[in-house]
């Protein structure tokens, strides 16, 4: 059976009411760096792009989730993107929102369900993601749910006018 209700947080679909929060997320530029943004998105673009979140998986590739408490407070996001069902593959990320959010748990419970959901219900065979090389606690966490370091990408991002290596991971569905 599949589920994306986890013991302290489950993942749900963006709805309207998201908008400030995705908002919020998307303009942080402490947090550009792990998604290569390089300029702020208005809440006009957002909107539309929430309004278009309903579009199936197969037909727009990508998927982003929210991850919320029991009592209903989104705290991060999760993302399936690059999906190519034809090879079975897709590309993976998760963000938990506010500082002191982090470090309970959130992260790793969202990614033990959405790997769930990939393998069981997408019937995917391998999930990767792309962790710049200081980022210990994604790495950490990735490797705790199986992920293996397959590559590295030298001098791959510029951040703060300083390249860093990105490193690749993948699970494979055994």
């Amino acid at each position: 059976m599949i589920t994306l209700k986890g013991e302290h947080i489950y993942l749900r679909a963006l709805e309207p009411e998201d908008l400030e929060f995705v908002h919020a997320v998307e303009n942080d530029e402490s947090v550009w760096g792990l998604s290569n943004t390089i300029s702020p998105f208005s809440k006009y673009l957002i909107k539309e792009y929430i309004e278009n979140a309903h579009k199936d998986i197969y037909e727009v590739k990508q998927l982003r989730l929210v991850i919320s408490s029991y009592d209903s407070k989104p705290l991060g996001m999760i993302d399936i993107f690059d999906f190519d069902f034809k090879n079975r593959r897709a590309g993976i990320g998760v963000l938990v929102k506010d500082e002191e959010n982090r470090g309970k748990g959130y992260g790793s419970e969202a990614l033990r369900l959405l790997i769930d959901y990939c393998f069981n219900h997408l019937s995917l065979h391998q999930l990767y993601c792309n962790i710049s090389e200081d980022n210990h606690v994604s790495i950490s966490m990735f490797k705790k749910q199986g992920f293996e370091e397959v590559g590295v990408k030298k001098d791959w991002n510029l951040v703060n006018n300083t390249y860093k290596n990105e490193l690749l991971f993948q699970l494979i569905n055994r």
